[in-house]
């Protein structure tokens, strides 16, 4: 796992994100902890000249309006004709239908590296009836160990779709494309009381994947590494007067200060 950060840090890659609101200040910040350099535009009239100057694209579909729909498919076409990755971040996808919509719309317009989302999202988008419960993943649709198996079959299967590297996050997570699966089991619990660590995770993962193109499910499978790892690493930091701000803030520190030692050390997942 150690090379994939490594090779982050060594070439900085500049991160063009269309992200949401909610979350845009913390996914800069992560992109800058791990060793890159982020750039947030989302009109229609820059993104195509932004996307030119950066060299990964991460497209995040949180609090989505019909004035960024058109940003996200002209940054994304204009990503595909420069050969750089792009990631999309399905948020509440299922939860309305312009979220299923748009996100469909996208998977058929632009070519994507990585498909990161919850369980629900992308059973949503596979076509498989996923349920989110506004932005969050239904807990009847949550990866267990009992049915593991049937999910690892579902991203393989989604994959073989899109052409995408499918990651899905969870308390277990699933990376993969239509052969390989990494199962990640790196986290924390408290990950789920700060809003935003999935679209770091998707911001860090663009990062991650253009820094390693010639190895995007290893790439994503360490970006979803280091982000586990780092709730982790945060968690042991908490005193008792912490709550979930400090918390968040324990985790940018984390990646920050994460080394690729630390990484491969603390790193657990299995292939499948």
């Amino acid at each position: 796992m150690k090379k994939y950060i490594e090779n982050v840090r060594e070439k900085s890659p500049i991160v063009h994100n269309i992200t949401n609101y909610v979350t845009v200040n913390d996914c800069a910040n992560i992109v800058l902890a791990c060793g890159a350099s982020p750039i947030m535009a989302d009109d229609k009239d820059e993104v195509e000249e932004i996307t030119s100057i950066c060299s990964a694209l991460n497209i995040n579909i949180g609090t989505l309006n019909s004035r960024t729909i058109e940003a996200m498919l002209l940054a994304g076409k204009k990503a595909n004709r420069l050969g750089h990755p792009v990631v999309l971040d399905p948020v509440g996808a299922g939860a309305s239908d312009l979220r299923t919509k748009t996100a469909l719309r996208l998977l058929e317009e632009v070519k994507f590296s990585v498909i990161r989302g919850n369980i629900s999202e992308i059973k949503t988008l596979a076509g498989n009836s996923g349920t989110t419960q506004g932005v969050d993943a239904n807990v009847a649709d949550k990866i267990t160990d009992e049915n593991l198996d049937s999910a690892v079959a579902l991203a393989k299967a989604f994959s073989k779709k899109t052409g995408a590297v499918i990651a899905i996050t969870g308390a277990i997570d699933i990376v993969c494309d239509g052969e390989k699966a990494y199962i990640i089991r790196n986290g924390h619990p408290m990950m789920a009381a700060v809003t935003g660590t999935g679209c770091q995770l998707s911001a860090m993962t663009a990062a991650f994947v253009r820094a390693n193109k010639e190895d995007i499910l290893g790439a994503a499978a360490a970006a979803v590494c280091t982000m586990g790892l780092a709730g982790e690493i945060a968690h042991e930091r908490l005193s008792i007067l912490d709550g979930n701000s400090s918390y968040r803030n324990y985790i940018i520190d984390a990646v920050y200060n994460m080394t690729a030692q630390r990484l491969e050390e603390g790193a657990r997942y299995e292939v499948r």
